[in-house]
């Protein structure tokens, strides 16, 4: 099992590899994650990024912050955990813009 940070490494290099697709999103999202190795997550998915795409710093610029736990984190981008029913169960709590955060299942996917 991949840590919470292990995971957001992989996405940051897939979305380095391939910065147009991982920036379809365009906008920057805060991870908050709790339990046993969490911190906060900082993905910035914004068109024209091409580098730099996490940082461990909370961020002004998140259009939305999700918080959940590590295990319910790794089990997420696993596919073991599905995101609608972790919204609709309380697993995940997000804080803005949800238009925004309804892209993350793609994102989910630079991960994988």
């Amino acid at each position: 099992m991949s840590t919470p940070a292990e995971i957001f490494e992989k996405i940051a290099a897939a979305a380095a590899a391939n910065p147009d697709k991982a920036t379809e999103a365009d906008a920057v999202f805060q991870f908050n994650i709790t339990g046993d190795n969490g911190g906060t997550f900082v993905l910035n998915m914004k068109k024209g990024t091409t580098d730099n795409f996490l940082t461990r710093e909370p961020s002004s610029e998140a259009v939305a912050t999700i918080s959940l736990d590590g295990a319910d984190w790794t089990a997420l981008v696993s596919g073991d955990l599905d995101p609608m029913q972790a919204f609709m169960g309380g697993k995940i709590k997000i804080d803005g813009d949800m238009t925004a955060a309804m892209k993350l299942p793609g994102l989910l996917k630079l991960a994988r």
